[in-house]
């Protein structure tokens, strides 16, 4: 079944919905949040950067502390259920929400963005873990490559919604609010027609220390060489990403003298290229889980940084930049290809690797596995944002961090790909 076929079927394209919509909520609601807490539009007594920093780390924090517990239930309980409880939770924080947006209240809007991170720990586990019972092998690759396609267009555009709409004259938190409880309500509505998918573990007794937990999931994902060296590749990805991403502003902004738009169509940019990478490894696979199509990203996301980074040396300007005179410019082009096949390079990479655990997991732990994942690329995203404060603190200049991280992914990527590849290889032989 082709990826049009998948979107139009009964078993995927409530759940691809479901998702997508979620996804959008979320950030649409934290960008309007962080764009309100920058420019003044809630007091709390704390500086703009403190809050949108301290934003960041509470929608973070709850992949640490819910991701055990979320993929416990993911393998107790029917799943489809489990998706429709968390949609509900949306709606209830999303109301929570509104109230911040209208009292203005930061207090108000950092615990409803935490518990938005709460709903996205909850959901992950279930999210990945579903799709093996939907879809048949041969269509995993598909599955995951429109998921991931679906992720990250809807990540741009809750982000660009999020900040438009908070920004309206004279009722953007208003605006905001009805934004993100109609998406809630919505994604809720659209829930309703997954359908089921059994419990793989129903004897599971529920353990409810984060901390005993945590390592006890990691634990079962280390189990299995091939699948734990795919879920630090998948971190790993996770680390890329948000590194480079974090560039975007100073890019924009610093190097090429852009505006925000500028700086809103280098993400565009980007995450068209993660979507359009994504679908063209899912055809590209033709049924099969391949890993060299993940090696052909990793060597994608080393050469077009290394390519970036020359291109960023020589596009630098003093002349006030805007998204026309951007187009205009044959050498900004060049930082626009680079950015949207850094993109697509990303798609190949995470496409085969998700499928990958989804399809060599224990299916009795599989969403604990998943929840494993999540817990390392939050940690990995964590420390990406401190590497790029500490490059950036100690006077590291773009180009440098972009040679760097192609340097670092080199090494790191093709060496889990090469264990990887070898573990598999050794289980067929063993078996």
């Amino acid at each position: 079944m082709g990826q049009a076929a998948l979107l139009r079927s009964r078993r995927f394209a409530p759940y691809f919905w479901t998702q997508f919509l979620g996804a959008f909520n979320d950030n649409a609601f934290k960008n309007a949040l962080v764009i309100l807490f920058a420019f003044g539009g809630a007091e709390s007594g704390l500086a703009p950067d403190v809050l949108v920093n301290l934003a960041g780390g509470l929608f973070v924090l709850p992949f640490f502390l819910c991701s055990a517990i979320a993929g416990q239930l993911a393998d107790k309980y029917e799943k489809a259920r489990i998706i429709r409880a968390v949609k509900l939770f949306e709606i209830a924080i999303m109301g929570l929400g509104a109230i911040g947006f209208a009292l203005r209240s930061v207090g108000i809007l950092l615990v409803a963005l935490f518990l938005m991170g709460t709903h996205s720990a909850l959901f992950g586990p279930v999210k990945f873990s579903i799709l093996p019972q939907h879809l048949r092998d041969e269509e995993l690759m598909e599955g995951n490559a429109l998921v991931e396609m679906g992720t990250f267009v809807a990540i741009l555009l809750g982000t660009v919604m999020g900040g438009l709409v908070v920004t309206i004259d004279g009722g953007g938190p208003g605006a905001a609010a009805a934004l993100t409880i109609g998406l809630a309500v919505v994604g809720y509505v659209v829930s309703r027609g997954v359908p089921r998918a059994p419990a793989d573990d129903p004897r599971l007794h529920i353990r409810w220390n984060p901390a005993v937990e945590t390592r006890r999931l990691v634990g079962y994902a280390r189990r299995t060489r091939s699948v734990w060296h795919a879920v630090i590749g998948i971190s790993w990805f996770w680390f890329y990403g948000a590194l480079v991403l974090a560039q975007f502003p100073r890019l924009g902004r610093d190097v090429l003298g852009g505006d925000e738009a500028v700086v809103t169509l280098l993400l565009t940019l980007f995450s068209i290229g993660v979507g359009l990478g994504c679908v063209a490894c899912g055809r590209l696979a033709g049924g099969v889980i391949d890993l060299r199509l993940a090696a052909l990203g990793a060597a994608g996301l080393t050469c077009f940084a290394l390519d970036l980074a020359w291109a960023v040396a020589a596009a630098g300007g003093t002349e006030p930049l805007d998204v026309h005179a951007f187009l205009a410019s044959a050498r900004h082009w060049r930082v626009g290809l680079d950015l949207a096949l850094l993109g697509a390079s990303g798609g190949f990479f995470i496409v085969p690797l998700l499928a990958f655990v989804q399809h060599r997991s224990d299916p009795r732990r599989r969403a604990r596995i998943i929840a494993a994942n999540n817990v390392v690329s939050a940690f990995f995203m964590v420390v990406a944002a401190g590497a790029g404060v500490a490059l950036v603190a100690n006077g590291v200049g773009l180009p440098q961090i972009f040679v760097l991280t192609a340097v670092v992914n080199a090494l790191v990527a093709f060496g889990l790909l090469a264990s990887a590849r070898r573990a598999v290889a050794g289980s067929r032989t063993g078996s």
